[in-house]
């Protein structure tokens, strides 16, 4: 199949680059369009007692969605500003589609204590569609607006979805302002030519369109949460940048032997036949590495691991079609690698395999440890669906969060714990679920519904709010009352990750020892591979929550101790990185079966592995960091998150475990680490699909 690839784009470049320029031009074009309809409503689990909860309340109650506006700066007593806040809900309430606008003087709880804010909540009709809800809210926006006062900020609601969209635009925007001049200059360095460094880039642009236009697809069949388009965006330009560092890397060495156009061709085809075949099982096990998110029955799950394995997919396909065709026309101006001798090639790398080869149990006892030792406060992680704090201080809703928290008691705003009492529910069981939280609120809906509000101390999903829901569910007993609400939410968002977690574990680690199976011909090294890549997963995970659930040093990065990490971050930062190891691990297992096969000898194979790719994995793994270094200036608590674990889990991976842990133990392992039992070997030798094996340049001259 890579053959067939690479033969027909070197016999039809232009045609080739001429279909990626249409794609690209589609991308950017209609694929940006994923940016007006994002939604921030990740804990929804499909099936759970919370999502039936709520379709059946949204089902029977006449309102529907509302925004909240907070006024503040001066005393709201004043003549003037009264006058206008009461002339302003006057037009509000005869908007077409507003439903309710209390008047925040004359309603308990809306005015502060200290007489310098009010809150003005805005209540729209149920069964509107998208497009009149739409225009209520930016009349309703528009009208408050024009309030006369210092601050006046409104959010929530279908607005927040909006804000939200538009600062995630902004975001990967500058994101690729910043990351795209560093990455290049890196190139630059490290291919010493404008042409070689630039190719990348063209590669990365493909991924970045392949984001947007996965994204888009898929928004029209569910909702796309806000968090996917920097988490694709960052994951298709990095994985984008890594394949074409490959390809370009080999493609340099097999230039030594052109003279001719028609040679200039057959290195295009060797570097295919060669890395595309590593591109392409390194595509394959992150893809696979993506699949246990598949497993969750949580509609953002399960998108997000859609989207981002067809981001992968196009990086893959760009990386041994594109870069080909573009290779067959520009290839002839790229210089190829300088020529070293088998001494000075790489020698830092080999002096680091051959140091832990020889000392691999004192690497052992002193690395493992230090990895363990970082992955500990994962024990005590927490998740949570969190707040308006998760926010850059510059949005619209952690502007109107922080004001209402100046001027308001704590807890104003946190939505209450939902009860929907159905009809034939015990009056005995609904006074009891009533006495569990004073003040206690209740609205009788159509046909004999009653929803009952229960107002938690504390944060919308914190200890109180979450205890609350499992207290009214054994209250109720077999009584037809269902739980809804944020707390509820995140309630059956735990409980399903804790059923469903270890299902997923099975599934990727399955996958993932097929593939390395497939390509090693090796029971154990994938065993090994699997256990060194979880120790530095665990250590980025560790720190990550060290720093945002515990807030050690989040401020640094922009953030803040929340005490608990946004539910979005673990499964995708496990999920992801465990994808990206074993790039590294195929980019140096190819050199090492390459020198295998070339000279029998198991020792110094993985000395020539790291040898021949520790440079490659180290500029990938430098160039991956810059990428989400710069998805990480937004300052959204989430992509902080997974922004810093990803960067943590690459570079831990490509440095400490690639050039230590690996030789060491492949030492350790010796002559055993290629083994197989007879009957899996057979398997892998009518199936398995193996790297040529390049000859070992010997020339000691530099070009």
């Amino acid at each position: 199949m890579l053959s067939t690839l690479a033969r027909a784009a070197t016999r039809r470049p232009l045609t080739v680059i001429g279909l990626w320029a249409a794609f690209l031009l589609l991308g950017f074009g209609l694929g940006t369009g994923v940016f007006a309809d994002l939604s921030d409503d990740v804990p929804d689990v499909p099936g759970t007692e919370s999502d039936t909860a709520d379709d059946h309340l949204s089902g029977v109650d006449p309102t529907g969605e509302s925004v909240t506006a907070v006024v503040a700066g001066e005393p709201v007593s004043g003549a003037a500003l009264r006058a206008q806040v009461e002339r302003t809900v006057a037009e509000v309430r005869r908007i077409a589609g507003v439903a309710d606008v209390p008047d925040p003087y004359t309603t308990p709880g809306l005015t502060a204590r200290d007489g310098q804010a009010l809150v003005l909540p805005v209540t729209f009709e149920g069964g509107l569609s998208d497009e009149a809800e739409e225009e209520a809210t930016d009349s309703a926006v528009e009208t408050i607006k024009r309030i006369d006062a210092p601050d006046v900020h409104v959010s929530g609601g279908e607005l927040l979805g909006r804000q939200l969209g538009e600062r995630a635009q902004e975001d990967v925007k500058n994101a690729e302002l910043i990351s795209l001049p560093v990455v290049l200059a890196l190139l630059l360095v490290v291919f010493g030519g404008l042409r070689a460094a630039a190719l990348p880039l063209v590669i990365a642009m493909s991924g970045i369109a392949g984001a947007f236009l996965g994204l888009f697809a898929f928004s029209q069949v569910t909702d796309i949460s806000v968090y996917a388009i920097q988490v694709t965006t960052m994951l298709g330009l990095g994985l984008a940048i890594d394949y074409a560092l490959l390809m370009l890397v080999r493609f340099r060495e097999e230039r030594r032997r052109t003279e001719s156009a028609e040679d200039l061709v057959e290195a295009v085809h060797r570097t295919v036949d060669a890395a595309g075949r590593t591109v392409l099982f390194s595509g394959l096990t992150v893809a696979v590495s993506l699949t246990g998110l598949l497993v969750f029955p949580s509609v953002f799950l399960r998108s997000m691991g859609l989207a981002v394995a067809a981001v992968v997919v196009v990086d893959m396909l760009a990386a041994v079609t594109l870069l080909p065709a573009l290779l067959t026309k520009f290839g002839g101006r790229i210089r190829p690698s300088k020529t070293r001798s088998q001494d000075e090639a790489g020698r830092v790398f080999a002096r680091l395999a051959r140091f832990a080869q020889r000392r691999r149990i004192a690497v052992l006892v002193t690395v493992v440890p230090a990895l363990l030792l970082l992955a500990l406060p994962v024990t005590g992680m927490r998740i949570a669906i969190g707040d308006a704090r998760q926010l850059p201080s510059s949005t619209e809703a952690r502007q109107l969060y922080d004001t209402v928290d100046a001027h308001f008691p704590k807890g104003t705003g946190v939505s209450p714990v939902l009860v929907a009492l159905k009809p034939g529910t015990d009056s005995a069981t609904a006074d009891r679920i009533r006495a569990l939280v004073p003040d206690s609120e209740s609205r009788e809906l159509p046909g004999g519904n009653t929803v009952v509000e229960l107002r938690p101390p504390g944060s919308v999903d914190g200890k109180a709010a979450t205890g609350l829901v499992e207290r009214v569910r054994d209250v109720r007993g077999d009584e037809p009352v269902e739980v809804s609400g944020v707390a509820a939410r995140l309630v059956d968002f735990r409980a399903m990750l804790a059923d469903r977690a270890p299902w997923a574990a099975v599934t990727v680690l399955a996958g993932i020892f097929v593939l390395l199976f497939a390509f090693t011909g090796s029971v154990l090294i994938p065993l090994r591979t699997i256990a060194t890549t979880l120790l530095s997963l665990g250590a980025a995970l560790g720190v990550v929550v060290w720093v945002f659930q515990d807030g050690h040093g989040a401020g640094l990065l922009g953030g803040e101790g929340l005490g608990a990490l946004s539910l979005t971050a673990p499964p995708l930062i496990v999920s992801i990185a465990f994808g990206l190891a074993m790039d590294y691990e195929l980019f140096i297992l190819a050199r090492m079966r390459e020198s295998r096969q070339r000279t029998g000898d198991d020792h110094e194979a993985v000395v020539t592995g790291l040898r021949r790719s520790g440079r490659v994995v180290t500029c990938a793994a430098l160039l991956l960091a810059v990428v989400f270094g710069a998805f990480m200036t937004g300052g959204f608590s989430p992509i902080l998150q997974i922004g810093l674990g990803l960067t943590l889990a690459v570079l831990i991976d490509a440095t400490v475990v690639r050039m230590l842990l690996v030789p060491a133990t492949m030492a350790l392992l010796g002559r055993h680490a290629w083994w197989a039992p007879g009957p899996l070997r057979r398997v892998h030798d009518r199936f398995g699909l193996r790297e040529r094996a390049a000859a070992e340049p010997s020339v000691t001259t530099k070009a």
